[in-house]
């Protein structure tokens, strides 16, 4: 047998948001923000070694 669930208001939902995670922080300004730039390549995949068909065929095509 299932016990009954509490329903909660919006309000209590936010209140229980707030007391678990607390305040969020506030807002970075436009003119405190900076542009990267990447100068690595990505680390996702490594770079083939031998023949590329070869390779290819062992990993299948991206």
């Amino acid at each position: 047998m299932s016990e009954p669930r509490e329903s909660f208001t919006d309000e209590e939902y936010a209140f229980l948001r707030y007391a678990r995670f607390g305040e969020l922080p506030s807002p970075v300004r436009p003119e405190d923000r900076t542009e990267s730039t990447e100068t690595e390549p990505p680390r996702g995949l490594p770079e083939p070694v031998g023949d590329p068909d070869e390779w290819i065929l062992r990993n299948g095509a991206a």
